[in-house]
This record gives C-alpha cells, structure tokens and sequence, in this order.
C-alpha cells in the first residue's frame, strides 16, 4: 500500500497534477483502481469518450443515492449526448457492489480507499457538522471531454437533478 501510495504520488508531481483546486482546461489526472467487481479501471481507457466522473461521499447514503439514480434514470439521454458515467468514493469494493446491485446502477463505480484519487481532483477536503471538523469527499462532477480535458466542473450538484445539470452544459 505505501508503495503504490508513494508511486501514484510521483505520477501526480511528474504530471503537473497537485491536489489543489482543477479548473476548466486542465488534463483530468489519470488514474488506476478497482471497480466494484474487482476489475482494474483507469480514465485513460475512456480516452475518445466524454465522461462524467462524479466524486460523492458515501455508497447507499440519501443523498448519493438521489445522484446515483438520478443518473441511472437519464442514461439514455446521456449515452445520446456521448457520455460515459463513472462514480468515486472512498468506499470498498464490496459496498459498491452492494450499492449498484441494490439500485441497479448501469456505471462503474471506482473504489478509492486510500483517497489518492480524491486527493489528485482536490475533492478530498476538510468538513464541519455539529461543529466538528472531519475529511470527507466534496460532492463534485468532473465533465470530461474525448482527450481527458475537463470541460466543466459542478461543485453545486443537486443530487435529485443532476442529469439535468449536466445536459444543460
């Protein structure tokens, strides 16, 4: 673990990603993890494609669930507009596979449980509820064009309509 940790790290620094903030026009970084049957899924592999990667908190939670089926219900009309639907979280494997058996989910899901691919997008962030501080995932979406570019970035999702949000761009 603490070698790929320190080998994704170097990736990240010889690429010019940081974990600070992305913005419209850079390169998506890329990255390698398991989905949730255990198979290897990097963004490079999606090249020619758009994609719509979305960072959410936590697998079968109210709100992720919204965004998680708000996205299965308008697939049809994404995959018309070109895209391809990969989610990240923090959970494992085994969650989301639970997850997309439990609401028949028609995406990938990606397991990052050392947090590096949080990190690299800088959606891995300090929080506060009830007055205290915690780090979690910042609810986020990453449209991607054919060449890995980010094209648009909403870090204001409305987890009930955000399909709509992404059709509108």
């Amino acid at each position: 673990m603490k070698c790929k940790a320190i080998f994704v790290l170097m990736l990240i620094a010889m690429e010019g990603f940081s974990q600070g903030k992305l913005k419209v026009g850079d390169m998506a970084p890329d990255f390698t993890a398991n989905d949730q049957d255990g198979k290897k899924v990097s963004l490079s592999e999606y090249r020619g494609k758009k994609v719509i990667l979305y960072f959410y908190p936590k697998d079968d939670t109210p709100g992720c669930t919204a965004q998680a089926c708000n996205l299965r219900d308008n697939m049809e009309p994404l995959t018309r507009a070109g895209y391809v639907v990969l989610g990240v979280s923090g959970d494992d494997e085994a969650s989301h596979k639970a997850f997309q058996q439990k609401y028949n989910l028609p995406f990938r899901l990606v397991a990052d449980t050392d947090k590096l691919i949080n990190k690299a997008y800088g959606v891995w962030v300090e929080k506060e509820r009830d007055g205290n501080k915690y780090w979690g995932t910042a609810r986020t979406t990453f449209i991607l064009d054919e060449n890995g570019r980010i094209t648009e970035i909403i870090d204001n999702v409305d987890t009930k309509q955000h399909a709509g949000q992404i059709l509108k761009l």
